[in-house]
């Protein structure tokens, strides 16, 4: 692939964690509060309809258990254990946890197709995890049994959920796929939405708003960028640019709510920052093979 080429496709798939950095912002200023799982209803399944609407493809029939394992994994599964971990960790302890998503990226790459990784990945990627806890300042946070098997979780089915989606390709348009996997993820969540959250209330404009900023940006553009993106770059690299979300996320508490930003948050941040480019340098290259 020409080096023009491969830094449009990393800049546009770079543009999905900075959408969804925005997220945090958007359902504290804009949301009812106290309905994680119909949040993530909302974001996902009208944006899967929409777009199902839109392509009217049919996955074949063979399709059909691939296709619902990665609705599982990376919709339903991912946002359930999203939320949970959200509702019992500081965002700090959730974000580091989920910054180990490019070495368990590496781990699925050596373990089952023997590629090595390289060591400046590997650095880097540590280096992005490091970054993390100084930019959320993690350490002096408390720890939550449940709330960090469900971050660590949710880091695990996404690795595991993008991996396979690359592996195994799909006869459905890039459009379509993602319409499928939105909609079926939706419903998987739409039972713990309907047992676990109260009614949902009378929305204002701006609940109306925020949920259709999440379905409509967060959900049917990021997604469609995030598996096209999956297409057609490294596993690792795309896995490293999920660190620029919570960066974006400290970017826009400090713009829109007046967050301070202090010497450390600021180390932190252009360390995980030169992590990511290190990633997307190093991983563009040909991977190494063991034995």
């Amino acid at each position: 692939m020409p080096a023009s080429r491969l830094w449009r496709d990393t800049l546009l798939t770079a543009v999905v964690p900075l959408i969804w950095g925005s997220t945090y912002l958007v359902t504290t200023q804009w949301l009812p509060p106290g309905l994680p799982f119909t949040a993530g209803v909302l974001r996902v399944l009208p944006a899967g309809l929409l777009l199902l609407l839109w392509t009217r493809h049919l996955p074949q029939q063979q399709e059909w258990p691939r296709l619902l394992l990665l609705s599982l994994l990376n919709i339903g599964a991912f946002q359930a254990l999203l939320f949970v971990a959200a509702y019992r960790l500081p965002g700090g302890i959730a974000a580091v946890l989920g910054a180990i998503q490019p070495l368990l990226m590496m781990a699925l790459l050596w373990g089952l197709e023997r590629q090595t990784p390289r060591p400046l990945v590997l650095l880097a990627a540590c280096a992005g995890l490091a970054g993390m806890a100084v930019l959320l300042n993690a350490g002096n946070a408390r720890w939550d049994s449940i709330g960090v098997l469900a971050a660590a979780g949710g880091a695990v089915v996404m690795a595991l959920g993008m991996y396979l989606a690359r592996r195994w390709g799909s006869s459905l348009p890039l459009l379509a796929l993602t319409g499928w996997q939105l909609a079926l993820g939706g419903l998987m969540l739409l039972p713990a939405a309907l047992w676990l959250d109260p009614p949902l209330p009378a929305l204002s404009a701006a609940n109306v708003a925020g949920y259709a900023y999440l379905s409509l940006v967060g959900a049917l553009l990021a997604y469609g960028l995030w598996f096209r993106g999956l297409r057609l770059l490294p596993p690792v690299a795309v896995s490293a640019l999920g660190l620029l979300s919570p960066v974006a996320a400290v970017i826009l508490g400090w713009v829109a709510l007046g967050q301070r930003l202090h010497g450390w948050t600021l180390i932190g941040m252009v360390t995980v920052l030169a992590s990511v480019l290190c990633v997307q340098l190093a991983s563009s290259r040909r991977p190494a093979r063991a034995g």
